[in-house]
C-alpha cells in the first residue's frame, strides 16, 4: 500500500487540460445550459442514462462530461440511478428487442414533464445496426424523443448542446 501511494505521489497529475478553443466552447454551451436549467427546473437537471443496446462509444463520452475536465455538475446537471427522480432520459444505442420493455418501463417511471434525448447515430436512427431480428431501430420507434444528438460517438460539447436543445424546446 505504501509503495502504491509513493508511486502516485511521484507520478503526479497526468490529466491533460482541454485545448483553449474546446474549453471556450464548453464554457459557452455550459453558461447557456445553466441559464436554461435555472429557468425551467429552478436549480438542477437530473438525468437518467439508459443504454438500450449500444456499443458503449456514447457511454464513454457521457462519462467524459462527468469527469473533472468537463465537469457537467458545474452547469447544474446531475445523473441519477432511478428514473423516479429524473427530469430527462438520455438513451444510447439502437433499442434491442431485449431492452424494449425495460425502456418503456423506465419511460413510464419517469415523472412528467419528462424529456427524452436520443444519443448517437444508433439512438437517432438505428445507425449501422438498423432494424433487424435483434434491433428495433432508433429510440423514437419505442418512445417519443424531444431532441437528437447525432455523431458516432458525439463529442462532449455536442452532448451539452443537445441537452441544451432539449431543455430549450419546452
Amino acid at each position: 500500500m505504501i509503495r502504491i501511494l509513493r508511486q502516485i505521489f511521484r507520478t503526479g497529475i497526468v490529466t491533460e487540460p482541454l485545448p483553449l478553443e474546446a474549453e471556450a466552447e464548453i464554457k459557452e454551451a455550459g453558461a447557456k445550459l445553466k441559464d436554461a436549467i435555472r429557468k425551467r427546473f429552478s436549480k438542477s437537471l437530473t438525468i437518467r442514462h439508459v443504454d438500450a443496446g449500444s456499443c458503449n462509444g456514447c457511454e464513454l463520452e457521457i462519462h467524459a462530461i462527468n469527469n473533472p475536465i468537463y465537469n457537467c455538475e458545474r452547469f447544474g446537471i446531475h445523473f441519477t440511478a432511478s428514473p423516479r427522480f429524473a427530469d430527462m432520459l438520455l438513451v444510447t444505442g439502437p433499442v434491442s428487442r431485449n431492452m424494449e420493455i425495460a425502456l418503456r418501463r423506465t419511460y413510464d417511471a419517469t415523472p412528467p414533464p419528462k424529456l427524452v434525448v436520443a444519443v448517437g447515430d444508433c439512438g437517432c436512427s438505428g445507425g449501422i445496426f438498423g432494424e433487424s431480428y435483434a434491433s428495433m431501430g432508433g429510440v423514437d420507434k419505442i418512445i417519443t424523443v424531444d431532441a437528437y444528438i447525432h455523431g458516432c460517438p458525439p463529442t462532449p460539447a455536442a452532448l451539452l448542446h443537445g441537452i441544451l436543445r432539449a431543455v430549450g424546446n419546452r
